[in-house]
């Protein structure tokens, strides 16, 4: 399958009228973006909805690996939530690569709380690169 962005990614898409439309920043291996997460993307009142976080987690991944030339999907993610996250509150997702291989990549994230560095969630991932 040929992988191609039309702009609409829910997590980086700049035409998805919701999405995230996060922007990310790439230097020494190691890829950041910044979020705020808003009323609408709450679960319970006020706290962000673990799958909003974890789609965050799994962008910076995914992007990460095409910061350094390769086009991925997700295989398997797992996350560890270590606090909630409250709506409008500043963080910093920041990933990078741990292994390449001809069949998997390895990665890992976290969400930092952007104020303190608190760590709100962690994750590891493998991708599979576009062939």
């Amino acid at each position: 399958m040929k992988l191609q962005d039309d702009s609409y990614c829910f997590a980086c898409g700049k035409k998805n009228q919701c999405g995230l439309k996060l922007s990310f920043q790439y230097s020494n291996g190691r890829l950041t973006a910044e979020f705020i997460p808003s009323k609408s993307h709450q679960g319970y009142k006020d706290i962000t909805h673990g799958g909003i976080i974890t789609s965050v987690l799994d962008e910076v991944m995914i992007q990460a690996a095409i910061a350094e030339g390769i086009m991925p999907v997700t295989a398997e993610i797992n996350v560890r939530f270590k606090r909630p996250l409250m709506t409008g509150e500043k963080t910093v997702a920041e990933a990078k690569i741990i292994k390449i291989g001809s069949r998997l990549i390895e990665a890992q994230a976290r969400l930092l709380k952007k104020d303190d560095n608190t760590i709100i969630a962690e994750a590891q991932a493998k991708l599979i690169p576009e062939k």
